[in-house]
């Protein structure tokens, strides 16, 4: 069931939670497999290493160019796929890819650690000598922050299939068609044209879902097209610095602070203020992994001082801003 777009002020809200939770593709797979065949992947903090070294959260995801197969999250029911067809796994839960449903196989490491060594695409292939019919999947991972604050993952199902026939399926057609283009033919730049279809690819998918939602779901996403609720958040996002208190921000959005509180904390799962907060330290995150000066941060993300600014960061995420900043420079290097 399709439901009317998100309002347009809150449409860049989505890309400005993307910007700052550094969504960024890489690693690009093209695979071709006839049945029998069966790829298992690890949990993707067992891969984070090995696909894409120093990034917090990787999302892996599988078009499938030709043929048919399934996908699976461990020990659940599977999904058949046809050609078109999408599917991520947002929070990264180990799944199998498979030719028939129930199938179980080595968790495939050795072909994912060849993304460390070899240029994209990266060919893999599981046919068979007498093949006939063969599947051809185009696999990428993305990675992005998961802390101190993503609310988009947080928002997301453990397994998100975009079926072909859907409803505005156009666009992925067309980026499916042109990463199987760019990988059958390697070109000067290749690399950086796979990871932005890749990520291009994965936005589309989240904005199909979004628009898809039933009316009756509640979370992050679905809260960007509840009318009060999504002006909310549209607000917070474009002011964050703001001196906001509830009673300014439900006259921003022209509803009363008590219907305010109660819808804004049924969709988001926090109230309007906390959000607020977590929102202001992923930001402040962000600019501590990009060299500003705690003073730079403090005055961008809505603090007088260094000092109230570094202790509301401790409060929330646990550490210290200097510490944050130190451990995300470890995992860099």
């Amino acid at each position: 069931m399709t439901t009317p777009e998100i309002a347009s002020e809150t449409a860049d809200v989505l890309s400005q939670v993307l910007e700052s939770v550094r969504l960024r593709g890489a690693v690009y797979f093209s695979v071709t497999a006839s049945a029998p065949w069966v790829a298992e992947a690890p949990p993707a903090n067992q891969l984070a290493r090995h696909i894409m070294p120093g990034a917090e959260h990787v999302i892996e995801y599988h078009a499938v160019v030709s043929g048919t197969c399934y996908a699976s999250l461990i020990d659940r029911p599977a999904i058949a796929l046809h050609a078109g067809d999408i599917v991520l796994f947002p929070q990264g839960d180990a799944h199998v890819m498979s030719s028939a449903p129930g199938m179980r196989g080595p968790r495939d490491l050795p072909h994912r650690r060849r993304a460390q060594h070899e240029r994209l695409p990266i060919n893999v292939d599981f046919t068979h000598a007498d093949a006939h019919d063969a599947t051809r999947l185009i696999c990428g991972f993305l990675a992005c922050d998961a802390s101190p604050f993503n609310p988009l993952l947080t928002a997301l199902p453990e397994i998100l299939h975009m079926p072909r026939g859907e409803q505005g399926h156009a666009m992925l057609d067309h980026l499916i068609a042109a990463a199987l283009a760019e990988s059958s033919a390697p070109r000067a730049g290749g690399d950086a044209v796979l990871a932005r279809m890749s990520e291009l690819m994965f936005v589309e998918v989240v904005r199909r879902h979004l628009a898809d939602l039933e009316p009756t779901r509640m979370g992050w996403l679905a809260g960007l097209r509840e009318p009060i609720v999504g002006r909310a958040i549209a607000a917070l996002h474009a002011r964050p610095a703001h001196d906001w208190s509830l009673e300014a921000l439900a006259r921003e959005v022209g509803a009363s602070r008590s219907s305010l509180a109660e819808r804004f904390t049924a969709y988001v799962g926090v109230p309007p203020m906390q959000y607020l907060t977590q929102w202001r330290m992923q930001l402040a995150a962000r600019l501590l992994t990009e060299g500003a000066t705690l003073a730079v941060i403090a005055s961008q993300v809505g603090y007088g001082s260094e000092a109230a600014f570094s202790r509301a960061f401790k409060k929330v995420v646990g550490i210290a801003p200097a510490g944050w900043r130190a451990a995300r420079e470890r995992i860099r290097s």
